[in-house]
């Protein structure tokens, strides 16, 4: 038993947690590909991060993440056909792959299971 806040926390031992190497910025940059559907590169995540999170998302914030995500097979990236609005530059689209499904399914789990029971802490 631990106690964080006054609060007893009784985390059962029956949970196993298998999860995978995603951080906290992974699961929002792969949901945020998830919301963004067929419209996910870079600059349409850093506006989307900045209207729900109401803070700044630098390159390196956005970028260095979908790389190793890219790397470890939760998303894969394609170029798009130059186009016009982007003075004849492709576009980087990214897309969940099954695995990453499965990586936040997971996290979903393993974060309702640890916060079920515990008082609103909003």
């Amino acid at each position: 038993m631990r106690y964080i806040h006054n609060y007893i926390i009784r985390i059962p031992k029956q949970i196993k947690i298998r999860m995978s190497t995603l951080n906290g910025n992974d699961e929002i940059l792969m949901l945020t590909i998830l919301a963004l559907r067929d419209n996910a590169y870079g600059a349409t995540m850093m506006k989307h991060l900045k209207k729900i999170t109401d803070k700044e998302w630098s390159i390196g914030a956005i970028y260095d993440p979908l790389y190793r995500l890219e790397k470890n097979g939760y998303v894969v990236s394609e170029l798009t056909n130059p186009v016009p609005e982007r003075g004849g530059r492709s576009k980087r689209l990214y897309k969940i792959t099954e695995k990453g499904i499965a990586a936040l399914r997971e996290h979903k789990r393993v974060r309702n299971e640890l916060t079920d029971g515990l008082p609103d802490f909003a």
